[in-house]
């Protein structure tokens, strides 16, 4: 696996080094010693996925709270993502910054997203499926969100969204987090 940090120190672009034959290929997309040598120490506790028929599906920005934050290891398994984060880390010098990078199933791209980053993603095309390895288990009670257009933090996703839920439509502002 070939492991470029991102901008946003921790975030991680991890592509896999592909073995082909006129098989195909074979790829390793998790190793725990490959990630431990980039000071990763994830284990991975639970998997999800998340099935969306339309382009232009938009789901996030969600995190968890202490002590139930989690790192998710994100692929796009089917269709095409813009994937984004944003840095939620008070003594971060990245504090509040966005990064977005377009996953595709064609590519095998993963994201690494340490805890305490906000996460979400726009469909780029229909149907559109995202697997996501993540750290700690999904805890109700811990589950917070951040506006997916504050412009505060002013993500530029590619195009409007058609749907978005009600609730990550109510999600709070970046300053009103900040408050608190």
């Amino acid at each position: 696996m070939i492991f470029t940090e991102t901008e946003l120190p921790g975030a991680y672009i991890i592509d896999v080094e592909r073995m082909s034959d006129e098989r195909g290929f074979f790829a390793r997309s998790w190793c725990e010693d490959e990630f431990r040598e980039h000071g990763i120490l994830y284990p991975p506790l639970q998997a999800n996925v998340s099935s969306n028929p339309q382009k232009g599906t938009l789901r996030g920005m969600h995190y968890q709270l202490p002590p139930h934050e989690e790192t998710k290891l994100v692929r796009c398994t089917r269709g095409a993502v813009y994937d984004v984060i944003v840095d939620l880390r008070e003594e971060s010098p990245t504090y509040g910054q966005w990064l977005g990078v377009e996953l595709t199933a064609d590519s095998f791209r993963m994201l690494l997203v340490p805890e305490r980053f906000a996460h979400g993603f726009l469909t780029l095309v229909d149907n559109s499926d995202v697997f996501y390895q993540v750290s700690a288990k999904y805890a109700p009670g811990a589950e917070r969100g951040l506006r997916w257009n504050d412009p505060a933090i002013a993500i530029k996703w590619p195009f409007p969204p058609k749907l978005v839920s009600a609730k990550d439509s109510s999600h709070p502002d970046f300053q009103l987090l900040i408050s608190q």
